[in-house]
């Protein structure tokens, strides 16, 4: 029985020393006068979500490849899943995941497999490293620019592959999105591979980019094709500087009348150049993927 006593004590006053430092620990005062907990227990994660790691050959960088797997990834034998490549994926892959689930709840979307495209290393110079390999043609104001055709090439002859050998991928429903130079470089795939994927999502693409080269781009390919077999969505902010210039794009790409051009353009009103991308990633998953 004193045995029993004993360790009853004992544990008695651990729980009320444990109690005591957690309250300490959940009363720590702040600059302003309030309280908040000092205990850090660890980082927000995103559930289904990987990383892996690409030396590309073609540009001779390292890649990070985010992937986001959808809820029921791996549970039936021999199901295939679309899959949506983004590029900026240090930036837009948390956003594509986040709006993928709300339009997958509504029904708008199906399940799909999101891969987004980074550069590995401590402290990448983001902004550097994607005017390289965004860019179509070299422009002197722009150091390292001109790498889109290596970086396609990366994309096309290792990612996609890659890809498909890790995971269970529908190769019929392939889906490229980026915004911005990451648009640029969208429509400049489209153009140069137009098969390579069955859907394109230029989020305010630097059409003017390279004096007009997608301009240039989009002339060059009709004045050899008359047929443009893919689903595109074309948007811009209407208080950008891009604005004029991407619908100018939109009326030009329209007047053509591609054969089998699917396209939507939308321009979202009262948002600057970056604030439009939720709306516009929304509309254009929507687009690419209605009546699938």
């Amino acid at each position: 029985m004193k045995t029993f006593l004993s360790r009853t004590r004992l544990i008695s006053l651990a729980i009320l020393v444990m109690l005591a430092i957690n309250g300490c620990a959940q009363q720590a005062p702040t600059a302003d006068g309030t309280t908040e907990s000092t205990m850090v227990i660890s980082r927000v994660s995103l559930a289904d979500t990987e990383v892996r790691s690409i030396k590309s050959s073609n540009t001779g960088r390292d890649y990070d490849i985010y992937v986001g797997l959808p809820a029921s990834y791996g549970q039936t034998v021999g199901k295939k899943y679309p899959v949506l490549y983004v590029l900026d994926g240090q930036w837009d892959f948390k956003l594509l995941v986040s709006i993928y689930g709300g339009l997958f709840y509504d029904g708008f979307v199906p399940e799909m497999i999101i891969v987004g495209i980074t550069y590995s290393g401590d402290n990448p110079d983001f902004n550097s490293l994607r005017a390289m390999d965004y860019t179509p043609i070299y422009d002197q104001n722009v150091p390292g620019s001109g790498g889109a055709p290596q970086f396609l090439a990366f994309i096309k002859q290792e990612l996609i592959p890659f890809i498909a050998n890790h995971y269970q991928v529908d190769g019929s429903q392939r889906v490229l999105m980026g915004s911005s130079y990451g648009g640029c470089f969208t429509l400049y795939a489209m153009f140069a591979e137009p098969g390579l994927f069955s859907g394109y999502v230029a989020a305010s693409p630097a059409v003017s980019y390279g004096q007009d080269s997608a301009f240039q781009e989009e002339a060059a390919y009709a004045s050899q094709h008359k047929d443009l077999p893919v689903r595109l969505f074309l948007s811009v902010g209407s208080l950008e500087p891009l604005s004029q210039p991407v619908q100018s794009f939109m009326q030009a790409v329209g007047a053509r009348n591609y054969q089998g051009l699917e396209m939507e353009t939308r321009i979202i009103e009262g948002e600057r150049h970056s604030g439009n991308k939720p709306e516009a990633f929304n509309r254009g998953l929507r687009f690419i993927f209605q009546g699938k």
